[in-house]
């Protein structure tokens, strides 16, 4: 089968807005070193709001995201996440949220990042995906149970804001 022929049979990704989710992360990060698998951190989430179409609560204190850094190339910082909030919707439900992804930051927007008196920086500098799944006992949100979805998101003076898709 050639290219063209395998493409033709094959089902575009497609993706619909699912939610925006804003984490709290305050105290800032908590660096534990460079350890013999990579340079450690963790965040601790300490609230945010959750706002979409099917989807609007608040995310509870007491997730938190444990993330590897290291380098990319000789200007750039690469990350991995392993987050976990949980999330209350506004009539009540819980749900679990459980994200890795990936970060790429070049090192001036770094050290923007690590000075509090820079100004925000454009988002399209740096590049910040997730990949989250979704668990509740909820009858109402149980069809979160059975999606996939990416985020993309930026820093912001409160932590971080991701814009979150679910893929069709």
């Amino acid at each position: 089968m050639t290219g063209d022929a395998a493409e033709k049979g094959r089902a575009a990704l497609r993706s619909a807005y699912l939610c925006t989710v804003e984490f709290e992360v305050g105290g800032g990060l908590v660096g534990i070193g460079a350890t013999p698998f990579g340079d450690r951190r963790l965040g601790f989430i300490t609230g945010g709001r959750v706002f979409g179409p099917r989807l609007s609560g608040e995310v509870l204190p007491g997730g938190g995201n444990w993330s590897q850094g290291g380098r990319l190339s000789a200007d750039s910082a690469v990350g991995t996440f392993d987050a976990r909030s949980v999330w209350r919707t506004q009539d009540g439900a819980l749900i679990q949220l459980s994200y890795t992804g990936r970060s790429v930051v070049p090192d001036d927007v770094r050290a923007l990042f690590a000075d509090p008196s820079a100004p925000d920086v454009d988002p399209s500098r740096y590049y910040l995906r997730i990949a989250p799944v979704f668990e509740t006992a909820s009858e109402r949100y149980g069809w979160l149970n059975g999606i996939l979805a990416v985020g993309v998101g930026e820093r912001t003076d409160f932590g971080v804001r991701h814009v979150i898709h679910e893929i069709l």
